[in-house]
């Protein structure tokens, strides 16, 4: 199977065009850890049910809530290349929770 790459602008991870065509301006991308579990970002409060805690070493991913495609951000700012690292389900069991929880708290 050959490898599918995303569009990024200058090694930012915040200009991805997902394969689909999410970008963070349409439904959103959203920051996960190598599961591609969304992370909870909030230093100041409890990890909430549901998501996963920030990775303490920092490797973070960039979920596509729209596929379930998940990018690697380390791989994008060392070489300006987006390949899609894994897919997950985003509509339904753990991942699809971790994203809906994670809209609650960002509306």
């Amino acid at each position: 199977m050959d490898t599918e790459f995303a569009d990024v602008i200058d090694h930012d991870v915040t200009t991805i065009t997902c394969v689909c065509g999410n970008t963070v301006s349409q439904q959103g991308l959203i920051q996960a850890n190598s599961q591609g579990i969304p992370v909870h970002n909030d230093g100041n409060t409890p990890v909430p049910e549901g998501l996963a805690a920030w990775p303490e070493d920092e490797d973070l991913y960039t979920l596509c809530p729209s596929c379930g495609r998940v990018y690697h951000d380390a791989v994008i700012e060392e070489t300006g290349t987006a390949p899609v690292a894994l897919r997950v389900e985003v509509t339904a069991g753990p991942i699809a929770e971790a994203i809906r929880v994670h809209w609650d708290l960002n509306t």
